[in-house]
């Protein structure tokens, strides 16, 4: 599968995600984004930044654990808070959402 953005071809698997990692860019997350129905804002790229800094460090897209701990963590909130918070966001799953439009594979664990 693949689609197209200002002239360039982007492939991609079966579920949205991007094949070649190196090819993201904000202007692939917005499209992404877009295809996802989320209108990003500041909240949004801090999620989709801390998962791009995560899969640089470990080469692994967070589990929703991993992210929703990290995100309590940061914003000094309980974990169901942030789990709330993660969903207000990205309400088809936040890691599975939040990695597609931050160019990452599909986290593992996810279906």
């Amino acid at each position: 599968m693949s689609f197209e953005l200002n002239g360039k071809s982007y492939e991609t698997d079966e579920d949205g995600y991007l094949l070649d990692l190196d090819l993201w860019s904000e202007e692939v997350a917005k499209f992404l984004a877009e295809k996802e129905d989320i209108q990003m804002d500041d909240k949004h790229w801090e999620i989709v930044n801390f998962l791009r800094e995560y899969y640089r460090e470990y080469q692994i897209a967070p589990a929703i654990k991993i992210l929703v701990k990290e995100i309590a963590a940061r914003n000094e909130m309980q974990k169901k808070d942030a789990s709330a918070f993660l969903y207000d966001l990205f309400p088809n799953g936040p890691a599975v959402q939040a990695c597609k439009i931050a160019g990452l594979p599909k986290p593992t664990g996810c279906v």
